[in-house]
């Protein structure tokens, strides 16, 4: 008998879907960014950096460069940037700290959302973060001194006015969450689309020799591609929704959640550190082998306990 598919059906069921899902994500989304601008607002921030900075300068970099790290650990890469700008880096840091901002950024966040989807949040966190500076201890160690000049200007962090800075927040965050509520219905439908149409068998027949070589199964390859285009945010609201349809595995989830806790959003987060001034080469290199080695050593010692 000959499959028809019910691309009506599909797409109410991926919408109800989503709005369960997208609901779940503003809520996290909306209460953890006011925790975090009112942490930025009374110089929280600012003083975990200064603790951090003879790190910093350990692995080559300004102590203002602790600054750049954490906000964008705790933030966005939007906000590291802007102090990238403000302070005033040459190219060999400014690649170094785009490492460590695409391998650790908006981790309270994201990793709520691998915890939800069944990864260990500490094990999330240690792991970006390990990497976060991995990456800049080998940049340190193999890319040339820089002799260009770095500006010394002090930058103000924070507006004085706690009702402007409130309101300000209050608008962009509206912003983002009418985004954040527009790409997760869409994903979501896409995926049933996808899904019905049988598009999505296909892609993983495509993408198996690569997914093989990254560790992942190919069950992931959908979730994969968005991970990898719109970030982990967005690819976990999709991943969550997979979970809860029992499409995908829990251990299927889990060795993908590795693999894009260091290597995510793959066009946006990475073009904007290239327009500032960071390596197209030394972003996509180090995150790409990083992330296979992390799901190796995941199934690896996975196998091992199971013995």
């Amino acid at each position: 008998m000959n499959y028809s598919p019910n691309v009506p059906q599909a797409m109410r069921d991926g919408f109800r879907s989503a709005l369960k899902t997208a609901w779940w994500m503003i809520r996290l989304t909306v209460t953890i960014s006011l925790g975090v601008m009112l942490l930025q607002y009374f110089g929280i921030i600012a003083l975990v950096s200064k603790w951090l900075t003879p790190l910093f300068l350990h692995i080559g970099l300004q102590g203002e460069a602790a600054l750049v790290f954490i906000t964008g650990a705790l933030v966005n890469h939007y906000a590291a940037i802007a102090i990238i700008e403000t302070i005033g880096f040459d190219a060999r840091s400014i690649t170094i700290l785009a490492l460590m901002c695409l391998c650790a950024h908006n981790l309270i966040v994201e990793t709520a959302i691998q915890k939800k989807i069944g990864s260990s949040a500490v094990r999330m966190v240690v792991i970006r973060l390990l990497f976060a500076i991995i990456s800049a201890m080998l940049l340190n160690a193999i890319l040339p001194d820089s002799a260009g000049d770095v500006s010394t200007k002090k930058v103000q962090l924070v507006e004085d006015n706690f009702w402007v800075v409130l309101t300000h927040w209050a608008l962009s965050t509206l912003s983002l969450t009418a985004k954040m509520f527009t790409i997760i219905v869409a994903l979501t439908v896409l995926q049933r689309l996808l899904a019905e149409l049988g598009a999505i068998r296909m892609m993983s027949k495509l993408l198996r020799p690569l997914l093989k070589a990254f560790g992942l199964p190919p069950k992931t390859s959908f979730l994969w591609i968005v991970a990898q285009t719109l970030g982990l945010a967005y690819g976990a609201a999709v991943m969550v929704e997979e979970k809860e349809a029992g499409k995908v595995s829990k251990r299927d989830l889990d060795l993908l959640n590795h693999h894009i806790a260091v290597s995510h959003s793959n066009i946006e987060d990475v073009m904007l550190f290239f327009s500032i001034g960071a390596s197209l080469f030394w972003m996509f290199a180090l995150r790409i082998v990083f992330a296979a080695a992390v799901v190796w050593e995941r199934r690896f010692f996975t196998a091992y306990r199971q013995r």
